[in-house]
């Protein structure tokens, strides 16, 4: 699958963030000729992207931008064969309080970005949705027909962002594909997300306790090489129906108490666990279980996840224990995937 990439002209948006850094390097890795959008600041830093080395960024044109200004999104998306796109503001916590952001990022960013592809006749543009969307699951394992809930700001705006990408692929012929991948994780992921904060904790030796949110949610976790993987998949298989969902996930569970349980004991710590009110989301908009069903997606690609738990979590330990030593923690923007 990634010999196809070879020497296609590839735009990856959110390419500063995360998952998006990993995509870089295997895109490049996989031949592709790479523009990577970050997302423009003040201090010059190209997010995860300064990260990488010389031999990735030297094949890597990163132009610095900003997915809300449609006149420059169609001059960057001109030329491209494909795009990813997986920039979008995600922490769900910041979404209570600046709703109108998420929909000026995530909806009319997304919006912009359809109308450039359009406007270029790309091949193909991917959609990054979300398990989020889901909302707490009616049923599991969570099948592509599931209902939609907004039970957060977040979750409704990628709602929209979804539904516009399936507006697109219907109304225009655009070749969209919307791509859900569920909980990611692993080396790059910033401590708004669970796995990273709890491990950060566990191995420093300044926090004398493990502060989180509830124990009891379920989640779906992969880890992030196999989320780049579905990402490729998503991008090359001719098989896949434009304008139509496809879950990426592993199909087991675990809880956050689970997640903290293994942590503790792959990382030797034995510290108390306390509830962090900040980290706790209101009484209806906590999504309970997220567990993928994601047969769709695995009979069109051939995809499957292939990293199991604890052998993501040791390497992600692994990641952060090496941050700490060097004395490089540093907290990504909610503006990245």
């Amino acid at each position: 699958m990634t010999d196809s990439y070879s020497s296609k002209r590839v735009l990856v948006t959110g390419a500063d963030g995360f998952i998006g850094s990993h995509l870089v390097e295997s895109l490049v890795g996989a031949g592709a000729r790479v523009t990577a959008l970050a997302q423009y600041n003040a201090m010059g830093s190209n997010g995860w992207l300064d990260d990488l080395g010389d031999e990735v960024l030297d094949k890597t044109k990163v132009h610095r931008g900003d997915i809300r200004d449609l006149a420059d999104i169609q001059r960057l998306v001109d030329g491209h064969d494909i795009v990813f796109h997986l920039a979008a503001l995600i922490a769900v916590p910041y979404s209570y309080s600046s709703p109108q952001s998420y929909v000026d990022v995530n909806v009319t960013g997304t919006l912009n970005l359809l109308e450039a592809c359009r406007s270029h006749d790309v091949a193909r543009i991917i959609h990054t949705s979300t398990s989020e969307v889901y909302g707490t699951a009616q049923n599991t394992p969570i099948g592509e027909d599931h209902p939609l809930q907004g039970q957060s700001p977040y979750a409704a705006s990628k709602i929209a962002a979804d539904m516009m990408a399936q507006a697109y692929a219907r109304s225009f012929d655009l070749p969209a594909v919307i791509l859900r991948p569920f909980n990611t994780y692993g080396p790059r992921q910033s401590e708004r997300a669970v796995i990273p904060t709890v491990i950060r904790q566990a191995l420093d030796p300044n926090c004398e306790s493990i502060r989180i949110g509830g124990l009891e949610p379920k989640r779906d976790f992969c880890f992030v090489s196999d989320t780049v993987d579905a990402f490729l998949a998503a991008g090359r298989s001719p098989d896949l129906d434009t304008g139509t969902p496809f879950n990426a996930g592993t199909g087991r569970t675990e809880s956050i108490g689970e997640i903290v349980e293994i942590v503790c004991r792959l990382t030797g710590a034995n510290k108390p666990v306390e509830t962090d009110p900040e980290r706790i989301r209101p009484e209806n908009s906590e999504v309970f279980e997220l567990i993928a069903r994601s047969d769709r997606f695995i009979e069109a690609t051939g995809w499957s996840a292939k990293v199991n738990l604890e052998t993501g979590l040791e390497t992600t330990i692994a990641w952060w224990r090496d941050r700490l030593a060097r004395g490089e923690i540093r907290h990504s923007s909610a503006y990245l995937i």
